[in-house]
């Protein structure tokens, strides 16, 4: 008898997601609809509603990377408040997930992933369940992706050691930029939000999540 994922879907939501005071109704309408199996590879599917992060790569990428766990994520969503007319960076997309999440409660998602091989199959995935209003592109995650901005919305998928000015370039007025700021029970969600030539950031809560390559801090040497 196969797995019923519209059922562990519904789990994920009930048992996860509502009871980490995530109540923005059409996170939770995005988060029903959006197939996660779809995202993971076909040895894990059966595992694609836990409550754990799922790893989305195999041994042939240089870093491993995961499928963030659905309550963080959800979390992490809610707190960028997008709205329907939104224009989304989301960077370290992986498979895709978070951009199928995004295309549904925005207008349009920028997917910006520096694995080749997760974009590839980021696109091919997307394609197949119909999210149309994405676009996924390679490049470092650290650049963002100027060419397509600015946004309203950019969303880190992961935890960084600092967020680069760059990216507060590429939002606009008014934008909003969120981002797990240190590693393990050091990391803070962290909303960023632009007014004219200035951002402001608020510590909003305490989050671990796993790490996105290419935000590391460079060690500064003292004589």
């Amino acid at each position: 008898m196969g797995l019923n994922f519209e059922e562990l879907r519904q789990a994920m939501v009930d048992s996860q997601v509502r009871p980490t005071d995530v109540t923005d109704l059409r996170l939770l309408e995005a988060l029903l609809s959006v197939p996660r199996e779809a995202f993971v590879p076909d040895q894990r599917k059966a595992f694609a509603y836990i409550d754990d992060d799922i790893e989305v790569t195999n041994g042939a990428s240089e870093t491993r990377r995961f499928l963030m766990e659905p309550s963080p994520f959800a979390k992490l969503v809610q707190l960028a408040d997008v709205r329907p007319g939104d224009l989304v960076l989301d960077i370290g997309c992986g498979t895709g997930y978070s951009s199928a999440v995004f295309s549904l409660i925005g207008n349009a998602v920028i997917a910006l992933e520096s694995d080749s091989d997760l974009s590839d199959r980021a696109s091919e995935i997307l394609l197949e369940n119909g999210f149309d209003n994405v676009a996924v592109v390679t490049g470092p995650l650290e650049a963002g992706y100027a060419g397509e901005g600015p946004y309203d919305v950019i969303f880190v998928g992961g935890a960084v050691d600092t967020v680069p000015e760059s990216l507060f370039d590429q939002l606009k007025d008014g934008g909003r930029l969120v981002a797990v700021e240190g590693h393990g029970l050091g990391g803070f969600a962290t909303l960023y939000v632009k007014d004219g030539q200035f951002v402001s950031g608020r510590q909003a809560f305490n989050l671990a999540v796993k790490a996105l390559p290419g935000f590391e801090r460079v060690p500064e040497f003292s004589f």
